[in-house]
This record gives structure tokens, sequence and C-alpha cells, in this order.
């Protein structure tokens, strides 16, 4: 019998459903249906919450487990499993190196071409100006996008969906926040080259980071009433 099995066992001879183990054990129902088809095994701080729950030991929830039971639904064995998390996590941090040599060669190109592009090419000085920010937006674009789409992994990603909705809602709204901020401070201090002040927006932005989590923990806290 997995461990899996068992839970589901455990859980119906209690005449529990999954929304109750799930607010006992402070997880979601989604993590419960996971555990109880082995898509994912519970993590060790929620081992003796679950036999405290059923009343047993954590030797008789994880003993007298089949090695069949070690196994996926696709038959893998843990080894291969962490083999494949392994070669997915160095995929992920490629492409995130990848993306962020690409910006680098961006903000590289940008500078070129505001040295050629006025002196040797004489090109309209707001001309050059808006194709050196468009450079410089574009190569801000990659290494933020590289850097929030390749820095998570999996087990980043499913504590990730634990969270309260209303939480991950707020950190989605700070990262689009965050990237508006990254994009309009490149913008006024290439503009204005006024570096010396514009770091002033970040302040700005701590402000309203720190806003947008009270909304939401308000939100959160009413909704809960």
């Amino acid at each position: 019998m997995s461990i899996g099995q068992k839970l589901s066992d455990l859980r119906k001879s209690k005449h529990l459903s999954q929304e109750d183990v799930a607010d006992r054990l402070g997880v979601t129902r989604q993590t419960i249906s996971k555990w109880e088809t082995d898509q994912s095994t519970p993590d060790f701080d929620k081992i003796i919450p679950i036999c405290e729950l059923f009343g047993l030991s954590s030797d008789e929830l994880l003993g007298n487990l089949n090695s069949n039971d070690n196994k996926d639904k696709k038959g893998e064995s843990p080894s291969s499993m962490d083999i494949e998390n392994k070669k997915e996590n160095n995929i992920r941090k490629r492409k995130k190196a990848i993306g962020i040599s690409l910006g680098v060669l961006f903000y590289f190109l940008s500078v070129i071409w505001i040295m050629i592009a006025i002196p040797v090419m004489k090109m309209n000085p707001i001309v050059a100006s808006a194709v050196f920010l468009l450079i410089c937006g574009i190569a801000t674009f990659v290494i933020v996008y590289s850097c929030m789409f390749y820095s998570k992994d999996k087990k980043e990603k499913e504590k990730e969906e634990e969270l309260n909705p209303n939480k991950k809602l707020a950190k989605q709204v700070n990262e689009i926040i965050s990237l508006i901020i990254l994009i309009i401070y490149l913008v006024i201090s290439f503009a204005t080259f006024a570096w010396h002040i514009t770091w002033i927006i970040w302040i700005v932005y701590g402000l309203i980071e720190q806003i947008v989590n009270l909304i939401f923990d308000l939100r959160g806290e009413s909704n809960e009433k």
C-alpha cells in the first residue's frame, strides 16, 4: 500500500472530507488530493500533524511501504525523478543565463549606438535618443523576464500554489508594479541623466508595495469574516 492510499483510507475511516483534512493541516484541498493520488508526498513538517490527526505514530504511517511505493505513476524511482528535476533546473538556469547575457548585450549595443548615431551618422539627436531608450527597454525586459520566469524551481512553485490566494495575487501585482517602476526609472534616468535624483523612485515603489500588501491583507481578513 502506498502512502497516498494509506492517507486516503485513514481519512475515510475518520469520515473526513479532503477539505476537512486540508483545514486541519493548514494546506489546500488540492494538496491533499495530490498526496492521496501519489502525485506528491507530505513535507517533513506535515508528518507529525498528520500522525496527530489520525492518531498513529510516524512509523505506522511511513512503515510497511512496498518498494513499488517509491515509484510515481510513470514507474520512475525517486533517484530518476531527482535526476529529471536536476536536468530541468539546469535547463532553467541556462535559459536564465542566456536571457541575462542577451540583456547585457543589448545594453552594450545601446551604448555603441548612441556613440555613433549622432557624431558619425549625423542622426537627429531626438531620434537617436529614442532608439537608445528603446534598446535599453528591450534589454531591461529581457533581464527582468529571465530572472522572474526562470528563477523558481518546481518545489518553490508548489509552495507558492499553497499560499493564500490574496497573497498570491498581491505578489503578482507587486511583480508587475516592480517591472513598470524599473522601466520608468531607466527611461527617466537615461532621458535626464539625473541619476542622483531618480533613485527616489525606488522609495516610492517601496511605499506602493507596502500599500498593496496592506490592501490585500485587509481584503483577506474581510473575506474570512
